[in-house]
């Protein structure tokens, strides 16, 4: 073969590096999963997990022994080793029995609207008490927030559609859901995390996975915009302005990609 054909048959594999496998060859020799140039990190090696399970992927054995070892910082993280743990097909009983410790009289898992998501997509179905908790937070707009009281955005939105649709919610409240991810969604098909942001690939993952959670098509300009930042070697541009962080973006796109909502790999 000339060098020229060597040539374009390289090019050629580049462009054809899949997403999955860029997510794959960030597994470390201890298990977990990193950034390029960078140490394990234990909710990035969730995260990717869980997108390498969306797509039909089994990391190696030794992701459960770190997930199993790695220290849980707070309650969302100690929800997402949940989730994790069970999309590998592992036992988390133990941190199971920790998440539910979590719960407070209001109906929150954790301090955070976040971490009851979270919470209530790693738990078994039942959690009425936190599935009410989340629709007293819903504002106005439609939108859930990361914490009480603070603005709403499209990633815990999505999120919160999720988790209201895993316990059997519908209706007002997801239609409202949606509405506000639709408001933040830009001409290009691009949603934005809070408005005047420009768009970015993480949110408009998360928005394809709400559609979805809800029994709606995502729209087709939503997936154009994903393909307009894929990179040669697989990987996701954060937005059209910044390649950053590519491990844990690329491993939030993949669900989007196969189509499919939290929770998943039971």
């Amino acid at each position: 073969m000339g060098l020229k054909a060597l040539a374009v048959a390289g090019v050629f594999a580049l462009v054809a590096a899949a997403p999955a496998d860029f997510v794959a060859a960030r597994q470390q020799a201890d298990g977990g999963f990193a950034e390029p140039r960078a140490r394990s990190d234990p909710a990035l090696s969730c995260w990717a997990v869980l997108g390498l399970a969306a797509s039909g992927r089994t990391p190696s054995r030794p992701a459960a022994a770190y997930l199993r070892e790695a220290p849980i910082l707070d309650t969302t993280d100690l929800a997402l080793r949940i989730l994790a743990l069970r999309a590998l097909g592992e036992s988390s009983a133990t941190f199971v029995d920790r998440l539910e410790r979590q719960r407070r009289r209001d109906g929150r898992i954790g301090s955070l609207v976040n971490s009851t998501i979270w919470g209530v997509l790693a738990l078994p179905r039942g959690q009425a008490p936190a599935v009410r908790y989340l629709l007293r937070q819903q504002r106005r707009s439609g939108g859930w927030s990361w914490a009480p009281n603070g603005a709403p955005d499209s990633n815990d939105t999505a999120a919160a559609v999720q988790a209201l649709r895993w316990s059997g919610v519908r209706g007002r409240p997801i239609r409202r859901g949606l509405a506000f991810i639709r408001g933040l969604t830009a001409g290009n098909g691009g949603v934005r995390l809070f408005s005047g942001r420009e768009p970015d690939a993480q949110s408009t993952a998360w928005a394809i996975q709400a559609y979805v959670a809800a029994g709606a098509r995502p729209p087709r300009a939503a997936f154009t915009f994903l393909a307009s930042l894929r990179r040669p070697d697989g990987s996701y541009r954060y937005s059209r302005r910044y390649a950053v962080n590519p491990a844990i973006v690329t491993a939030q796109v993949l669900p989007a990609l196969a189509r499919k909502q939290y929770p998943f790999g039971r």
